[in-house]
């Protein structure tokens, strides 16, 4: 194509397709399997539907005129600037914009303190992966931290969310640690919810220790698990492992396991087991009052993994001590019984 005679005017209004992705111009890096859309003003031949590629495997566009060019972890605005250097010698003042079409499938590793520790992979369907790997159709939703711990199955009681880790590895280098802090996020700082990129690991550390007031924002996050596992075990109703959402109280897993049992049960108080993130265990014994609100006293909120233990009366002890002595002699009392004794 010979070049331009006449300088090309800016464009005052480019036609934006509805189907192109937004996107912060340089917060994404490309890589194969990237969809962009390349428009050079005034070339309609290049541009639009006739300027849609897909970066190969090797990281690079096979475009015209110029042939390959390596974009490889280069961002969109550096692209564009690339192109214009290349295109100049086609083009007088070659008006070019980059747009990102379509996001390759992305694979992130989670690891530490989240429930399904694993890689998961964006636009991928279940098994797909290589052996020991999670995939999963999450349809873009691993572009943030906290969209990948959900995906991870969210933060486990133990986990130390001030001090995520975030390793990014670079091409001839060690990888980039980046340190995130999601408490300050759960406080408005919306930067600290970083976008990912292929490659990245996110690593969640063990905390030791939680205050109640930390456990309580944490277990209303959006980054944890939708319900906790609680024991209630003893004089209950339905004694075992129930699922309750986070926070529930003491009182409300009580009533999940069906009540107490009312012939056998202590009501008066039960006692909790719980093992901190430190790796102690405490128990205390709480008393129980159904009318009570939350309080960390008397009706505290309960953490996943609690253990509940719900006693027995005085009476039933008494029967059941009663029980264990006589049943030995309950076949002999049964032959006495033939002889009228």
């Amino acid at each position: 194509r010979p070049a331009v005679s006449n300088p090309v005017p800016a464009p005052t209004n480019a036609p934006i397709d509805s189907t192109v992705l937004s996107q912060p111009i340089d917060a994404y890096v490309l890589g194969p399997g990237d969809q962009v859309r390349i428009d050079i003003f005034d070339v309609p031949e290049l541009s639009g539907s006739n300027g849609t590629y897909t970066v190969l495997a090797d990281g690079s566009l096979n475009l015209p005129w110029i042939g390959s060019v390596s974009v490889r972890g280069m961002s969109l605005s550096t692209v564009g600037q690339e192109l214009t250097q290349r295109y100049a010698r086609f083009i007088r003042d070659p008006l070019i914009t980059v747009s990102l079409l379509g996001e390759r499938p992305v694979r992130v590793a989670v690891t530490g303190e989240v429930n399904r520790p694993g890689t998961y992979t964006t636009g991928q369907s279940a098994g797909e992966g290589r052996a020991g790997e999670v995939t999963a159709d999450t349809a873009g939703q691993l572009s943030t931290v906290t969209q990948a711990i959900q995906t991870a199955g969210g933060i486990t009681q133990g986990a130390n969310i001030r001090n995520i880790e975030v390793r990014r590895p670079r091409l001839n280098q060690p990888a980039e640690v980046i340190s995130v802090d999601l408490f300050a996020l759960l406080r408005g700082d919306l930067g600290e919810d970083m976008t990912l990129r292929d490659g990245d690991t996110v690593f969640v550390p063990t905390a030791t220790m939680v205050t109640a007031e930390e456990a309580t924002e944490l277990a209303s996050a959006s980054f944890s698990p939708n319900t906790i596992d609680v024991n209630v075990v003893g004089e209950v109703v339905s004694p075992g492992t129930v699922q309750v959402p986070p926070n529930v109280t003491l009182n409300q897993a009580i009533l999940a396991a069906g009540g107490f049992d009312n012939r056998r049960a202590r009501t008066a108080d039960v006692e909790l087991v719980r093992l901190n993130p430190d790796g102690t265990v405490s128990r205390r014994e709480i008393p129980v009052d159904f009318s009570a609100g939350i309080s960390e006293e008397d009706n505290p909120a309960l953490r996943s993994n609690d253990i509940v233990i719900v006693g027995r009366s005085g009476i039933t002890r008494t029967s059941d001590f009663l029980d264990t002595i006589t049943r030995p002699l309950a076949p002999l009392l049964g032959i006495l019984g033939l002889f009228g004794l």
